[in-house]
């Protein structure tokens, strides 16, 4: 498989993975590994969308990492380690959800859906936190907005769009806004503003 197809993101998320694995002297990166480094990684969006789709992520964290302590542990580790079958197995299905989406990268959130689909540990572990496949896909789907991922950087352009706009489609459905009805006057106003910008700037 090539790191080059997985966007920034995961492949930090990967190399926090490997520090884990060597810091608890395992073998092995596991799909455990994985999963508690994208749930800690800073500024990623893997916590954010499993709290969205229901799942209770401290239940999650204190899980995952029962999970890791209970693993052998190597004696005067070198420090080599090297992925495990279960992760290249979970990395291959979020591969080809990849390409069935047509994504140009695999992106992280695309990992947590092949978790469901792997049926490993980390599966179980997530569902007995609250997440299932389907409400987990459907918060990937709002969050991507039906656009594939063509860009290594994709994850953190899409934050950055999160974290500096204002999704007022997204308060309008949670009725977050404030109604217009009976504010004819202000309805009116910003009308001829936007008239008169336009007769200025007829480009616009």
């Amino acid at each position: 498989m090539r790191i080059d197809r997985f966007t920034t993101q995961l492949q930090v998320a990967l190399s926090d993975a490997q520090s884990l694995a060597v810091g608890r002297d395992h073998n092995f990166i596991e799909p455990a590994h994985l999963m508690l480094a994208l749930l800690e990684q800073q500024g990623g969006s893997i916590e954010q969308i499993l709290v969205q789709a229901g799942c209770n992520v401290q239940q999650l964290r204190q899980a995952l990492n029962q999970a890791l302590d209970g693993m052998a542990q190597v004696q005067d580790h070198s420090g080599d380690v090297s992925m495990s079958n279960d992760l290249v197995r979970l990395l291959n299905v979020a591969d080809k959800l990849a390409q069935q989406r047509s994504d140009q990268y695999i992106s992280s959130e695309l990992v947590v859906l092949a978790t469901f689909s792997a049926k490993g540990s980390v599966a179980k572990i997530l569902e007995q936190a609250g997440a299932n496949k389907a409400q987990v896909e459907a918060v990937v789907e709002q969050i991507r907005g039906g656009e594939q991922v063509t860009d290594p950087n994709a994850e953190e352009n899409r934050q950055a769009l999160d974290r500096y706009t204002i999704n007022l489609t997204e308060q309008a459905e949670r009725g977050d806004l404030d109604p217009v009805i009976g504010r004819d006057e202000e309805i009116r106003r910003t009308i001829q503003v936007l008239q008169r910008r336009t007769k200025n700037n007829p480009v616009l």
